[in-house]
């Protein structure tokens, strides 16, 4: 997906929402012929469903990221304290990029360093002013 979807309990968790088992719960769901835990695969080889690769990584976003707070980092606080310091600093990239590849937001992490932080912050600042915010 366009972030990459890992992990047993984040395929579980796309299935119960979005897949086979919401189907078979009887829940609503987008893609009830699919089960995520089987086919993992389906997010990138789904002919029928190539939006699966956006969906994905947006649900993991909603679901995981903008949910964080840990340690008194809030994502919905610092993304405000970020835009309403003029999107400066690398400081929001960073932590942001530190829970999506290892899990915590002052990297770096029991699991590591975060890989390519670099390049994220780079292409997180190429966008913002593409979008002319900065």
């Amino acid at each position: 997906g366009v972030i990459q979807t890992t992990g047993i309990c984040n395929f579980g968790k796309l299935n119960y929402y979005l897949g086979a088992r919401a189907a078979e719960e009887g829940r609503e769901s987008r893609y009830p012929d699919i089960n995520f835990c089987e086919q993992p695969d389906a997010i990138c080889a789904s002919q029928e469903h190539k939006e699966l690769k956006w969906i994905a990584g947006m649900f993991y976003w909603v679901e995981s990221l903008q949910s964080y707070n840990s340690d008194g980092w809030n994502y919905i606080d610092e993304l405000k304290s970020f835009v309403d310091n003029g999107m400066s600093g690398n400081n929001f990239i960073d932590a942001v990029s530190g829970i999506v590849n290892r899990g915590c937001h002052n990297p770096p992490c029991a699991s590591g360093s975060v890989d390519g932080s670099y390049e994220r912050a780079s292409n997180f600042l190429k966008v913002l002013a593409e979008l002319d915010l900065v």
